[in-house]
């Protein structure tokens, strides 16, 4: 009887401990995917706000354009 209670506490053990590595083994992986996601929204944020500076840059250019064309613009002023 007794053996029989060794055997089932034993396994019980044995069962808890492999659960408990399991989950955190999971855990650990949904964490680095959620960081790499991170990381992929941080490239995402940096090409956009780089493609909206190239924008404004192109409309700052063609205003300028626009500008000059309208306006008498004295070259040797502008240094």
């Amino acid at each position: 009887m007794a053996d029989k209670k060794a055997k089932i506490t034993l396994g019980a053990a044995v069962l808890f401990s492999s659960l408990t590595i399991w989950a955190v083994h999971f855990q650990q992986q949904q964490e680095r995917d959620t960081m790499y996601k991170g990381v992929l929204k941080d490239d995402e944020r940096r090409r956009e706000k780089m493609r909206q500076r190239e924008e404004d840059l192109l409309n700052s250019q063609r205003k300028r354009e626009l500008y000059e064309r309208v306006q008498n613009v004295d070259k040797s002023s502008l240094t």
